[in-house]
This record gives structure tokens, C-alpha cells and sequence, in this order.
């Protein structure tokens, strides 16, 4: 089981994709899995997010008929199994150190 799960639905936003993984993908922080939801993009989405899952097994992909941001979001969802769950939006840039702050903001709550 991973630590943490990013969940990452993505619907037609090839021009910030790669930036938002490759953030996500450096990060200092490095026991976490992503999953991806194509929510039906009709633009070269789907191959860029191919490219990743080569590129490394954290990351996962799923392709469905258009489902809107929820649905998206559940299908997500039905895949998480980590400790924690995040949610990234895929025109999202985050810092190298985010899920490392992340885990700490996280395991302070369940210590209260």
C-alpha cells in the first residue's frame, strides 16, 4: 500500500499537462501513486498521459466517456488505496516539497 494517492482527473488540457506531472513527478517525497482519469478529452491528452505511465509505475491511467469533474473524481476513487488521498488539478503546478508537507500536516492531526 502507498502512502499516498494524488488523484488527477484531466479533460482537455494538453498545454499544462506535462508540467503538472513532471511537479508531481520530482517530488521529494517519493511513496505515492497517481491516478489519472481521461474524462474523454478530445485533444492528444490521452498520449501524453501514456507517456508518463511508461516513464514511471507510479503512475496509472483511465479512460472513460465524458463523466464531468465527479465523475472523474469517483472513478478516482474506486482506484485509491493509499494512507492519504490528494486531489491535484492537471493545470496545477505544485512545489517539489508539497506531499512531503502534506504528510506531515496529516500525521500531526491524527496525533491530536
Amino acid at each position: 500500500m502507498v502512502k499516498v494517492n494524488i488523484g488527477v482527473p484531466v479533460y482537455n488540457v494538453e498545454a499544462y499537462l506535462r508540467e503538472c506531472l513532471d511537479s508531481i513527478m520530482n517530488q521529494t517525497f517519493k511513496d505515492f501513486e497517481v491516478i489519472m482519469v481521461d474524462d474523454g478529452s478530445t485533444d492528444n491528452l490521452f498520449n501524453i498521459c501514456q507517456e508518463y505511465v511508461v516513464k514511471d509505475s507510479r503512475f496509472k491511467l483511465i479512460h472513460q466517456e465524458n463523466k464531468g469533474n465527479g465523475g472523474s473524481r469517483n472513478t478516482c476513487l474506486k482506484y485509491m488505496n493509499g494512507e492519504f488521498i490528494t486531489w491535484i488539478d492537471s493545470d496545477d503546478v505544485i512545489k517539489l516539497n508539497y506531499l512531503e508537507n502534506y504528510c506531515k500536516f496529516k500525521k500531526k492531526l491524527m496525533l491530536r
